[in-house]
């Protein structure tokens, strides 16, 4: 059922433009199109059969030449536009074909759309991306090996970023306890010369608040480390479904 749902998806989809590269997960294509076809890495790497089977595709508005990428489930009968994989590749009017294509030929589907979100630093991510390669070169540069080049540049920015989110979550793991603690230990100590001048309960309050304050802090810092770490993986994956592009545009242009 979900496969001959995605042959009628990339069917229906040809009305707006060619499609440039599929992400299948949980699902195949028989016959396969002649277009790169590869995992979804992102759900592939969480190891759990929980989310629905879907396929995602890179397409080219035929108008403009504006990149989009959509993911279809068909089981949730659910389109997500992702923006961010295709940040700076398309414009607010091939946007607006897009959205009246997707209501006219998918009208039994509820459209999602995908922005940045802050807290995984997507924006950030996708604009760290573009610096090294942008995704109109690697689906559609003609100089595979300069384009081959500049994403290897960018896996090595990838693992770089997963270095540094090492370091800073190594950094707050060892020196958390030891800090918590003396800044407790110096907290009560100091404020409790104040019992008799403030009251106790006052004083109390005060040594709760102050260690609260210290142990927020070093849980902020924590989660700026888990940030980074969830920011370099998805620069690593993106370089890593780049160079599946590629791949697979090789081995197309070789048969």
């Amino acid at each position: 059922m979900a496969e001959g749902e995605a042959q009628r998806i990339l069917g229906a989809l040809q009305a707006f433009g060619p499609i440039l590269s599929i992400k299948l997960y949980r699902l195949t294509l028989d016959p396969a199109p002649a277009v790169p076809l590869l995992p979804c890495l992102d759900h592939e790497a969480m190891l759990h059969a929980t989310v629905a089977p879907h396929i995602a595709v890179y397409i080219q508005d035929a108008s403009s030449g504006d990149l989009h990428e959509l993911v279809f489930v068909p089981e949730r009968h659910l389109i997500e536009v992702d923006i961010v994989s295709t940040w700076g590749e398309h414009s607010t009017e091939s946007t607006q074909r897009l959205n009246a294509l997707l209501a006219s030929r998918f009208k039994d589907y509820r459209v999602k759309v995908d922005g940045p979100s802050w807290w995984r630093g997507e924006r950030r991510v996708a604009e760290a991306c573009r610096a090294q390669v942008s995704l109109r070169d690697v689906l559609l540069g003609d100089d595979l090996a300069s384009v081959k080049a500049r994403v290897d540049r960018l896996q090595t920015v990838g693992t770089l970023m997963e270095k540094q989110s090492r370091v800073t979550s190594w950094g707050v793991r060892t020196m958390t306890g030891p800090l918590l603690a003396a800044t407790g230990v110096i907290t009560y100590l100091a404020l409790g010369r104040l019992r008799l001048t403030l009251g106790e309960t006052q004083v109390s309050t005060m040594q709760t608040a102050v260690v609260g304050v210290a142990g927020a802090a070093f849980l902020y810092y924590g989660m700026k480390a888990v940030q980074l770490t969830e920011m370099a993986n998805r620069v690593w994956k993106r370089s890593a479904e780049y160079s599946l592009i590629l791949a697979e545009r090789k081995r197309l242009s070789l048969k």
